[in-house]
């Protein structure tokens, strides 16, 4: 969270986090589709030569003032291949709330749990601790023949505590929903961080 009081803005970071190919990059070309122009900024993708994220994608999505501040949301997601385990460190450490993209076919779920866990790992390391931290979870990819039942799902990754979407973010179904119930939660948490600091003053 960082706030420019000279220009009135609160600027605010989401990351999409998740197993590779789990569809966090296809959240942020949804979302990237449905937004006003004149309220996002482009989308930035970086990709290596197997044409997945690299680094983040990136989209600044402006949202009507709240306690006379302008929230700017910037929406990041990282990369889900092993290797790339640093990258998703400074990238998680960049924000403010989470989504998490699981998907739902029945062979990934091992990708997702380890996934689960490596993302609870970086934000203890960190200093936060869930379920404190904001985080929404959604179920990508519903429309799969051998999708997983969601209670099968939640019971394995143990996310009753969140907020759930199921979603099939390459036709746009659960995309607006997910996104909404993160930044609600992102925004609590700011205005619970926001009461604190005025009580310690």
């Amino acid at each position: 969270m960082f706030i420019n009081w000279k220009q009135r803005e609160i600027n605010l970071n989401i990351v999409y986090y998740g197993p590779a190919l789990s569809g966090k990059t296809t959240n942020l070309e949804q979302i990237h589709a449905r937004v006003n122009p004149e309220k996002r900024s482009e989308l930035f993708t970086l990709n290596t030569h197997e044409d997945r994220t690299i680094f983040f994608d990136f989209l600044q999505l402006e949202l009507e003032p709240v306690g006379g501040l302008r929230p700017r949301f910037g929406l990041y997601t990282v990369p889900g291949q092993v290797y790339y385990e640093a990258t998703r460190e400074t990238v998680l450490r960049r924000a403010d709330g989470v989504v998490f993209v699981a998907d739902s076919k029945a062979t990934r779920l091992e990708d997702n749990l380890a996934s689960w866990q490596d993302m609870q790992q970086h934000l203890v390391r960190m200093g936060y601790a869930l379920p404190g931290f904001p985080c929404v979870v959604q179920f990508n990819k519903r429309d799969l023949p051998d999708a997983l039942p969601v209670a099968e799902m939640k019971e394995a990754l143990g996310v009753h505590a969140y907020p759930c979407y199921e979603a099939v973010a390459v036709q746009g179904l659960g995309v607006s929903e997910t996104l909404q119930a993160a930044v609600l939660a992102v925004m609590r948490d700011v205005q619970r961080r926001l009461a604190s600091q005025v009580k310690g003053v």
